[in-house]
């Protein structure tokens, strides 16, 4: 479907054929709008805790070793990381559920390694099976071959497209047979290599010839009355066959289902294999994959454009029902440069889904590898984010449960301002945080937008709604509290797995009335249904300081509130009450208005 926006206004569509329910939803505001279409679609996914941690990935980790080196690194030069990934490499001859044995011969152990330091391990996995192996020496596809899952041509023979490993084979997920198929190969992997997630790639379905290594017959459905603007002018460019037999109907209805299809395939799976929270991340999407799938935005580009456009990207998926989104920080294709990473560093600290992840020719740009100056502002972003994860993850609780918007456009939460409309340079997280970061190179100032509102920077200086400029040297990225919120932080570590067993702080800024107010949802981070079987606790913070817990249990017991900052004070305390008792040390600074 092509939609084009006319000048009068009005939208005309032009679709390649099908039938069309059109469905409108009245709001009356941005987020009512939201909320009535995932209730059409689906609410989102509750993503593990530890997914919200910082993720490293390289196509061209060419061995266990290298791969090993590079967690160590990170963790030896104090850069908190969750999650290592590994591309292709690891696979033998790049033939999906196989690890080469020479180079990736020891990655059950690697993995096992991964998990006692408390970090999680996640690999890459094509849909594409190869089908070229000597029979029997490769059962995805000897068994796959034996339970029928693969998509047919139009004379009923398998249809064979080109990928990474060769010639290959495309599993037919709309095929319940093909879903037990799946769930079997992940299952055998499993045992073998305890993964804690699943990437999914390659998953348009994409292939590297033109529909198959036969071609396509000359029909209707390869050439259609109309044919969108596509790379490479046809429907079949770089996929399949249109006219290619699924179970459910011919592939032209169906190709843009392919990766939601396979999602939902492979997040079924994960948690019956697992039996905890899945993660999955697409790149292929369709509305509702965020009910089982994160997904990020490409093979983007090492400039700063991409820099910029990765902002609104990431907010059309928010406004998709895809909360769990992002680039890849210091862009995918190309050489970065210092300025650049760090800049992209500092925003991607901000997108819900943080990975770095970088294409095999490409100069290195894991944080450890530049001058030390960049290093400290890289750093500094990763402990800002860890920080915040408590809030972070309040919000997909409230993104799950109830259709809320994680990073958010002004315009959803400022629907009546103007200003706000137009802005895609700076976000939202939730209704409290404004994140404005500098995408331009160079750049030691910023040119923002505060909208109607009294904001605090996290020194507790105070800042009016207004255009303003911003500093904003190479080690600064600008974050602003909106008065009348209440935000739970920890302490950083180095993984999730420690930091989860530091003590909470909260930020407070109070509004010119002396209000705020905040929440916190909190279980054990990774447990399935833990909202819907009610094991989990949630509080609500007030103004007064004073936490209300609407409902709880043994999770409550770890929770340690190890300090608070007021802004907003207008005079000195008299005292301040903790468990009934006066606490004997605070600090109250007249210049910022803060007590803490």
């Amino acid at each position: 479907v092509e939609v084009i926006l006319q000048p009068t206004p009005a939208l005309t569509w032009v679709s390649t054929g099908g039938i069309l329910d059109l469905y409108i939803f009245l709001g009356p505001d941005p987020q009512s709008v939201i909320r009535q279409y995932l209730q059409i679609i689906g609410y989102p996914m509750m993503p593990p805790y530890w997914s919200l941690g910082f993720h490293l990935c390289r196509w061209g980790y060419t061995t266990t070793n290298t791969t090993r080196k590079v967690a160590q690194r990170m963790h030896d030069e104090n850069f908190p990381m969750d999650v290592q990934w590994n591309d292709l490499d690891y696979a033998n001859k790049r033939r999906v559920f196989t690890f080469d044995p020479w180079r990736f011969g020891d990655l059950p152990e690697m993995v096992e390694e991964f998990h006692k330091r408390g970090m999680k391990y996640i690999l890459i996995l094509d849909p594409g099976i190869s089908s070229t192996s000597t029979p029997g020496t490769y059962s995805p596809f000897d068994d796959g071959l034996k339970r029928d899952v693969f998509i047919k041509n139009a004379t009923g023979q398998i249809l064979i497209g080109k990928v990474w490993p060769g010639p290959t084979a495309f599993p037919d997920f709309t095929n319940p047979d093909t879903r037990q198929w799946w769930e079997d190969c992940i299952r055998d992997f499993h045992s073998k290599v305890p993964v804690d997630g699943l990437w999914i790639d390659m998953n348009e379905p994409a292939s590297f010839v033109q529909g198959s290594v036969e071609g396509c017959p000359d029909s209707d459905l390869e050439n259609p009355p109309y044919t969108p603007s596509v790379v490479g002018g046809r429907l079949n460019s770089g996929t399949l066959c249109m006219s290619a037999r699924q179970k459910m109907s011919f592939h032209y209805n169906l190709h843009n289902l392919y990766g939601l299809t396979e999602a939902y395939a492979t997040h079924s799976a994960l948690l019956k294999i697992r039996r905890k929270r899945p993660f999955v991340l697409s790149r292929s999407s369709f509305p509702g994959i965020g009910r089982f799938s994160g997904v990020w935005t490409g093979d983007v580009r090492s400039d700063w454009e991409q820099l910029r456009f990765s902002i609104p990207a990431v907010l059309q998926f928010s406004l998709f029902g895809v909360p769990l989104v992002g680039a890849d920080t210091c862009g995918f294709g190309g050489n970065t440069t210092e300025e650049l990473c760090v800049r992209w560093m500092q925003l991607g600290a901000f997108y819900p889904f943080m990975r770095n992840h970088n294409d095999k020719p490409n100069a290195p740009q894991e944080p450890y590898v530049f001058g030390q100056r960049a290093q400290a502002a890289m750093r500094s972003a990763l402990y800002l984010r860890y920080s915040l994860l408590p809030f972070l993850y309040t919000l997909f609780h409230h993104a799950h449960a109830s259709a809320e918007t994680v990073a958010r456009p002004l315009f959803m939460e400022f629907p009546n301002d103007p200003n706000s409309r137009t802005i895609d340079k700076q976000f939202l997280w939730g209704s409290s945080l404004l994140i404005s970061p500098v995408l331009e190179q160079g750049a030691v100032e910023l040119a923002a937008y505060l909208p109607p509102a009294t904001w605090y920077m996290f020194t507790g200086f105070t800042t009016l709604w207004q255009f303003l400029l911003l500093p904003a040297p190479l080690d600064t990225i600008n974050v602003h509290v909106r008065e009348g919120h209440i935000i739970p932080q920890q302490e950083p570590a180095l993984t999730t797995t420690a930091s989860r067993n530091n003590p909470f702080f909260l930020i407070v800024a109070l509004s010119a009335g002396g209000w705020a107010r905040g929440d916190l949802f909190w279980d054990d981070g990774e447990s399935v249904d833990t909202f819907e079987m009610q094991n989990y606790c949630y509080v609500i913070f007030t103004s007064q300081v004073v936490s209300n817990p609407l409902k709880l249990n043994g999770a409550l017991d770890s929770l340690v509130l190890g300090g608070l900052q007021v802004f907003g004070v207008p005079s000195p305390p008299r005292y301040i009450l903790a468990n009934g008792e006066k606490v004997r040390d605070f600090t109250y600074r007249t210049d910022t208005k803060v007590s803490f």
